[in-house]
């Protein structure tokens, strides 16, 4: 049996972007991830150390976000690799990354990569 867990509009204030003014000023980006891993001993322990915590994933997608980049693309594979490295039973991740209000010239609500991992 697999579980899925979702973190679902995980906001973060970072410096991505290629303009000098998205570099200096920042924008607002929305993380979305859902990630799959063997659950059977999660579901009958009842215990922490059986799972992915979603607080230390949270922690490791904060960490990337906090790293400048000029694509949303490289972002989104720091991130990739980042959970695959540090949770190595996971089997699928889900990621989008989405700058809010991105800068150009008209009115965008977000523009996203998503980008899907999947390991047998």
């Amino acid at each position: 049996m697999k579980q899925t867990i979702e973190l679902s509009g995980m906001k973060f204030y970072a410096y991505h972007g290629v303009s000098p003014q998205e570099t200096q000023v920042g924008n607002y980006f929305m993380v979305d991830l859902s990630y799959t891993f063997p659950a059977k001993t999660a579901l009958e322990s009842d215990d922490l150390r059986d799972t992915v915590n979603y607080a230390e994933v949270y922690e490791t997608v904060k960490a990337e976000m906090e790293c400048p980049a000029r694509l949303l693309e490289h972002v989104a594979g720091r991130i990739v690799r980042a959970l695959e490295n540090a949770f190595p039973q996971l089997t699928r991740i889900k990621l989008k990354v989405s700058k809010l209000n991105p800068p150009l010239g008209g009115e965008v609500y977000s523009a996203s990569v998503t980008l899907e991992s999947a390991r047998i």
